[in-house]
């Protein structure tokens, strides 16, 4: 979605897998997740950005609902936590 010059933005859309899998991936791409200590994310950078935690937030959800069997949608703004990371590395 958009380029930093320390990281980037990336919106993902998956069909299936957990949080877990998600950080294995990116990790194994030398991209690890912004925050994700445990998968070699720098951790100056998580510092700089007050991250204690790893950055993935599922922003859009949408399923077949299972008695009404249509689409629906959730969405979610980022926390507070996350936001604030983003205006540091947007500056």
């Amino acid at each position: 979605m958009e380029a930093f010059r320390h990281a980037s933005l990336l919106e993902i859309h998956l069909e299936t897998g957990r949080t877990h899998q998600i950080r294995v991936h990116f990790a194994a791409l030398h991209h690890p997740c912004c925050g994700d200590l445990t998968y070699g994310a720098d951790p100056t950078l998580a510092a700089r950005l007050g991250l204690e935690r790893q950055w993935l937030h599922a922003s859009g959800l949408g399923f077949e609902h299972p008695t009404r069997h249509e689409w629906v949608t959730y969405s979610s703004p980022f926390p507070a936590d996350l936001q604030h990371a983003l205006d540091v590395i947007a500056t």
